[in-house]
C-alpha cells in the first residue's frame, strides 16, 4: 500500500498514529461533512476517575453541511482551560508530563478559529515528540470511493463507535500507565496518553502494535 486517507483528528487515538508511522504517504481528509461525535474533535484521555472524552465545542452554520475544512472551533463554555486542567490533572504525576507540558500549554492559552488547523498543528507537535515525520497532504476533493490496489479508506474506520480490535493493520500492545493498578491497561487511548507515560519510548510501542505496515 502506498496511502490511507484519515480524517482530521484531535489528539487522535494511538491506532492512527500507527497509520502516520507506517504508510509512506497520508491524505488527511478536509472536503467531507463535518461530523460530531468522531475524533475529529474529541480525544479520550485516562484519568484517575477513569477514561475521559474532551470534546472541542464547535459554531454552528446557517449550512445543513459544513466541510471540515470550514469548521470553525466555539469560545462556548471555556473548552481550553477545561481540557488543559484536565490533561494536567490526569499527568502530571505521568513520567514525561514536566518535559512535554509547556509546549502543549501553548495551544490551551491562544485563541483557535479552524478546527483542522488546530488539529494540523497538534498533528505536527506529537509528531515531532514521537519522532516521526509522515509525508502529509489534504484532500483537493471528496472522492467517495479513494480505495484501489494502493489505497486504503481508514476514514470511518478510526472512529468512536468502531472497535480498535478490528483494525487488521493494529494490536494494542501494553505500556506502563498512571492509573494501571486502579483499572487495568486501558488500550489504543490518545497519542497524549502513550507520549506522557513512555516519551522516547512511544515509538517503540507503535512499532510493536503494528500487525502489517504499509511501507
Amino acid at each position: 500500500m502506498k496511502q490511507i486517507y484519515l480524517t482530521s483528528a484531535y489528539l487522535a487515538p494511538i491506532n492512527y498514529y500507527a497509520k502516520l508511522y507506517s504508510f509512506p504517504h497520508i491524505v488527511i481528509e478536509q472536503h467531507d461533512h463535518y461530523c460530531k461525535q468522531t475524533y475529529r474533535n474529541r480525544c479520550v484521555i485516562a484519568t484517575a476517575e477513569g477514561l475521559q472524552a474532551l470534546t472541542i465545542p464547535t459554531e454552528r452554520t446557517g449550512e445543513q453541511k459544513c466541510a471540515t475544512k470550514d469548521t470553525r472551533i466555539s469560545s462556548h463554555g471555556h473548552w481550553q482551560h477545561i481540557h488543559w486542567n484536565a490533561i494536567k490533572s490526569a499527568y502530571k504525576n505521568s513520567p514525561f508530563f514536566d518535559y512535554y507540558c509547556d509546549d502543549l500549554h501553548t495551544f490551551y492559552t491562544e485563541k483557535q478559529t479552524f478546527l483542522i488547523d488546530f488539529n494540523q498543528r497538534l498533528q505536527a507537535l506529537m509528531c515531532e515528540w514521537i519522532d516521526i515525520a509522515p509525508e502529509v497532504s489534504y484532500s483537493k476533493a471528496y472522492l467517495p470511493t479513494p480505495t484501489t490496489d494502493q489505497t486504503l479508506d481508514y476514514r470511518e474506520r478510526i472512529h468512536p463507535k468502531v472497535d480498535f480490535t478490528t483494525d487488521p493493520l493494529f494490536q494494542a500492545t501494553p505500556y506502563y500507565q498512571v492509573f494501571k493498578e486502579k483499572y487495568n491497561f486501558q488500550p489504543n487511548l490518545s497519542i497524549l496518553d502513550l507520549l506522557f507515560n513512555m516519551g522516547p519510548e512511544s515509538l517503540l510501542v507503535i512499532e510493536r502494535s503494528l500487525k502489517e505496515s504499509g511501507k
